[in-house]
């Protein structure tokens, strides 16, 4: 006898208070961002056809063959002001469905814990809803590997188990994600073009996070953020590392001198 899967709870609609002029500007320090994934090669090959499975047992391989319409818009000129950013002149193009699933897999992947918001809670889909639609080169490519990456979550979902992603129990999610997380030696062949596409995804998300106040915070950052007082200047410790390095590279004369 047939079982049908226990379902999960229904996608429940993204919602964010941010601005425009605010994700603007975390986009542009997402762009200028040392985290931010290199360019995924995951794009390349031909789509594969999607084979049905038993239920829960693996698939084989198969990508979303989209058809993305190139994005057109003016951008923001090449010396935009990030203090206090104009409003984008170009439009958002998730759509609810899309950005709803977003913000349950940025939310596996940066969940709330403690005090620590979640990635959703902090505006991270808003954010990459800008990445993905802003008509650059690099953007664009991005917007491919994304929107195929959130189509093949529901396609392996339907195919393994009988459902969209969101509608899947947390396990049967995380047995998916699981497949996909890192592209290693073990990765079964039919997910290593997914484990690409989901590693770029998940740079995204975490880039976009850290980002945020709340994720600067979270990491105990404190720069831009003014002293109290006279400079105390670098600390011994530094000074001697400084003064080290300067000596390697045959520069005593400039070590550091009280």
């Amino acid at each position: 006898m047939s079982h049908k899967p226990e379902q999960g709870a229904a996608l429940q609609p993204y919602q964010t208070n941010m601005s425009r002029r605010q994700s603007l500007k975390l986009m542009a320090a997402l762009a200028a961002s040392g985290m931010l994934p290199a360019l995924s090669g995951c794009d390349t090959a031909p789509p594969a056809t999607k084979t049905a499975a038993p239920t829960g047992a693996l698939t084989e391989a198969h990508w979303p063959d989209l058809n993305l319409p190139p994005l057109t818009g003016p951008g923001y000129g090449t010396d935009p002001n990030l203090i206090l950013p104009p409003e984008s002149p170009w439009p958002l193009t998730l759509t609810p469905a899309q950005l709803g699933l977003l913000a349950l897999v940025a939310d596996i992947l940066v969940p709330r814990e403690g005090a620590v918001p979640s990635a959703s809670e902090v505006g991270v889909p808003t954010v990459l809803d800008e990445w993905v639609s802003a008509p650059y080169p690099r953007q664009q490519q991005d917007r491919i590997t994304v929107l195929s990456a959130l189509a093949w979550l529901d396609d392996e979902a339907t195919m393994r188990f009988g459902s969209r992603f969101a509608a899947l129990t947390r396990p049967q999610q995380l047995a998916i994600i699981d497949d996909i997380a890192f592209d290693t030696a073990e990765t079964k062949p039919q997910f290593q073009r997914m484990a690409k596409a989901f590693a770029l995804l998940r740079g995204l998300v975490v880039a976009a996070f850290f980002a945020t106040p709340e994720g600067t915070k979270d990491i105990g950052y404190v720069g831009n953020t003014a002293i109290g007082g006279d400079y105390p200047g670098p600390t011994p410790a530094a000074k001697a590392h400084l003064d080290k390095i300067l000596s390697e590279l045959g520069l005593q004369e400039f070590a550091w001198k009280a």
